[in-house]
């Protein structure tokens, strides 16, 4: 079962956004635009949880007078207790009460007045600050008064739709500061669906009554994936508990989740503030789901020595064992650390489950033994991944690249054991009405119920016959790199004079004595051959006519580069009895994991190239074998549907009315 939402779900809470950020207006001139967010942000906030304590107010205030003597730690619960929140508010007070004189001094009490939890979300709004500049431009009072009529009330707005507000918000401030907004948060139809899947298979939490569950997001952003893993539980179970954690980087997108989640009821301090990766504030906590969309294609510089020291000096122990990325990208950091989040299945726990939405790259960037080849052998040798499902383009607001949801898990049932589900939805969308950003398609309804039940029901016969979805092994994305080797046969001729030029012209040439320089050229002077095929025999005509010179090795080296050549009627040149390969002849095979190499080779290479052989000495770290093992997952390749080439007549047709149309207009140019 999925989250209602209506197919125009951003057309009201749009409207509303655009209502509380005409308060701009009344900046410009006194702000620049990338100032808007900092002033609008905290005041939506203020104004939620004032109208969320509206109804307990009165309770609240007659509450302050009795403990007005008491401990703080009694008071501080009588007080919760009174307000029927997680937080509340002693000040007598409102956005409406606060006068046109002393006006910062009243505001400042009044948010003074918060329970500290609540209090803190606007210290991370830096909102002081804030108020201090509304005052000295003298609209401070005029900004209070939009906000104290703005209905912000769960009534008039309920927690999923004051979500989505908050997120408009912040993507108009990020284009107003040319910043990226898709960095703070994710589009709700794609947190819906990953949601869903995530949850989909766990039965228990799904019908069992007082089930207890953890979720955690190490990209909080503004909390979309809490809120919505929330809702989503609350809609299926009521009886269900789900305790949030997550950490967020950026500042103003911590303090609304912090104010969201405080405002449901939550722990917020299970909410951290800083870099995931190289800060990890919830170290030795493990959950049951684990749901993220970290940034795109953002490097980890910054972090670097930290993400190194962890992946050298801890190794498996830590987050980053299997391997590192290039740090042009760390979305596959992201994901190691919540593999790492996740708790092993007891018979008191039954393991974990991650949804994490990552662009094209992960799936193969990294060959044969780079980092991120590595990280994707230990997702799958470890059978962790379950699922892939890719999403259609300009899905975000801050781009239109191409995304996949991965769904793992570590306790598969037996039916999906060593399998892996790909599904592809890229051409599943609708437009939206309106364009929201770089965001110009949404998944309705009936596409989210589609593609959970494809995943939940995992019916071989169906995804037999399903045109978006294909079932594999594990191994089936493994692949091992063989080296092909093929032998150096070098034929020479010592006449060639442009040859002979080259040779002089090197560096290493200059460096040779005098005198064998000239012992070398005489030499070449005297074949009376003008081409050999075999590399014995010219060192040892050369050698002969060299005058007693003795001939380093380096020398014959530099000879042998400039006279000699790659001929295949030439003789095989060895060394210790054994051919020598040539290093431009080269070249590298990759064989399927379910392939023996050997075979392979047989049928691939030698047919074509009889003196090639495999280097044996090439081989695997962890298995030992002969070639390099890589994994990599080609989507696109998989779901590649031929597409046939117009017809000339076709496009012959085009041209010709193309012309008839230009000649056309030429007549009504010239008339």
């Amino acid at each position: 079962m999925l989250l209602e939402t209506p197919t125009s779900m951003n057309a009201n809470t749009s409207s509303l956004a655009g209502l509380i950020w005409s308060v701009a207006d009344l900046l410009r001139g006194d702000f620049k635009q990338s100032q808007y967010g900092r002033i609008i942000l905290p005041f939506t906030v203020l104004r939620r949880l004032e109208c969320v304590l509206a109804p307990s107010k009165d309770k609240v205030l007659a509450m302050v007078e009795t403990t007005k003597n008491m401990p703080d730690e009694a008071a501080d619960k009588l007080l919760l207790n009174a307000g029927g929140q997680a937080f509340y508010n002693t000040s007598k007070l409102d956005l409406s009460k606060l006068g046109e004189t002393q006006i910062w001094d009243n505001l400042d009490a009044y948010v003074r007045g918060f329970s500290k939890e609540a209090r803190e979300i606007f210290e991370h709004f830096s909102f002081e600050t804030s108020l201090t500049k509304l005052d000295e431009a003298d609209l401070l009072y005029k900004v209070v008064q939009k906000f104290a009529h703005f209905d912000l009330s769960p009534e008039a707005v309920d927690n999923y739709h004051m979500g989505l507000v908050f997120e408009d918000l912040i993507r108009r401030f990020a284009e107003s500061s040319n910043e990226t907004a898709g960095e703070h948060f994710t589009p709700r139809d794609i947190v819906r669906l990953t949601t869903s899947l995530v949850f989909a298979t766990d039965d228990d939490a799904l019908t069992k009554q007082g089930i207890i569950r953890s979720i955690y997001d190490p990209t909080a952003g503004t909390g979309g994936f809490l809120s919505c893993g929330m809702e989503y539980l609350h809609e299926l179970n009521d009886n269900a508990v789900l305790r949030t954690f997550g950490q967020e980087l950026n500042p103003e997108s911590y303090a609304i989740c912090k104010a969201d989640m405080l405002i449901k009821g939550q722990d917020i301090s299970q909410i951290k503030l800083g870099n995931t990766l190289s800060n990890d504030q919830l170290r030795a906590n493990r959950f049951d789901y684990c749901l993220s969309n970290p940034p795109f294609g953002v490097d980890w510089k910054k972090i670097e020595k930290t993400v190194k020291d962890e992946h050298n000096q801890r190794g498996f122990d830590g987050r980053f064992g299997p391997g590192l990325p290039r740090v042009s990208d760390g979305s596959l950091l992201f994901l190691m650390h919540l593999i790492s989040k996740m708790q092993k299945p007891t018979a008191d726990t039954v393991g974990s489950r991650i949804g994490i939405i990552l662009n094209g790259s992960p799936l193969f960037t990294g060959g044969a033994g780079s980092g991120e080849s590595e990280i994707r052998r230990f997702i799958l040798e470890q059978d962790l991944l379950d699922a892939i499902i890719a999403l259609p383009t300009d899905m975000f607001y801050n781009t239109g690249i191409a995304t996949y949801i991965w769904v793992l898990s570590n306790h598969k049932p037996v039916e999906r054991k060593n399998k892996v589900l790909l599904v592809n939805a890229a051409d599943l969308h609708s437009p939206m009405r309106k364009s929201l950003g770089s965001k110009r398609k949404f998944l309705t309804d009936e596409v989210l119920a589609e593609l959970v039940a494809l995943y939940s029901r995992y019916d071989k016969a169906e995804i037999e016959q399903s045109d978006i979805a294909k079932l594999f092994s594990t191994r089936d994305f493994g692949y091992r790199r063989i080296t092909v080797e093929r032998p150096l046969k070098l034929a020479f001729e010592p006449h060639n004079a442009e040859r002979i030029e080259a040779m002089k012209a090197d560096k290493p040439w200059a460096k040779l004595d005098g005198t064998l320089q000239s012992a070398i050229l005489t030499a070449l002077g005297r074949f009376t051959q003008d081409k050999l095929l075999s590399r014995d025999q010219f060192k040892k005509a050369l050698v002969s006519q060299m005058d007693g010179i003795k001939l380093p090795a380096p020398a014959f080296k530099l000879i042998c580069k400039h006279i000699g050549e790659q001929d295949d009627a030439a003789e095989v040149c060895t060394s210790k009895g054994q051919p020598e390969a040539n290093p431009d002849l080269r070249d590298n095979e990759i064989v399927p994991l379910s392939e023996d190499i050997n075979d392979y080779f047989a049928r691939e290479v030698l047919p074509h190239v009889p003196d090639a052989w495999i280097d044996t000495s090439k081989a695997d770290e962890l298995d030992g074998q002969v070639g390099i093992v890589g994994y990599e997952i080609p989507f696109n390749r998989h779901f590649y549907q031929y597409q046939p080439p117009r017809s000339l007549e076709a496009i012959d047709a085009d041209l010709d009315e193309v012309s008839r149309e230009i000649m056309t207009l030429l007549a009504e140019v010239h008339s």
